[in-house]
């Protein structure tokens, strides 16, 4: 069972929401808030991967491993 590093909170923006770490892992801290994805399919809970700031992933896009999403970036298939 894959221990959970994150969970979704509500967001201002409609069909997404935002992340929150449970846990501190790389340079993220337990109660940090991230960027915005549509589900938990959008970035795995493995790794070191996550979404800052105001940063936006969705659709069929997904995050993993080691990548990180910043700023303002949208990523979405």
């Amino acid at each position: 069972m894959t221990v959970k590093k994150y969970e979704l909170v509500e967001s201002d923006i409609e069909g997404l929401f935002r992340i929150k770490a449970l846990v501190d892992f790389g340079n993220v801290k337990t109660g940090e808030i991230g960027g915005y994805v549509e589900s938990e399919n959008n970035l795995s809970h493995l790794g070191i991967c996550w979404i800052f700031g105001e940063a936006r992933v969705y659709d069929k896009a997904r995050v993993f491993g080691e990548a990180c999403v910043f700023d303002k970036a949208r990523v979405f298939d």
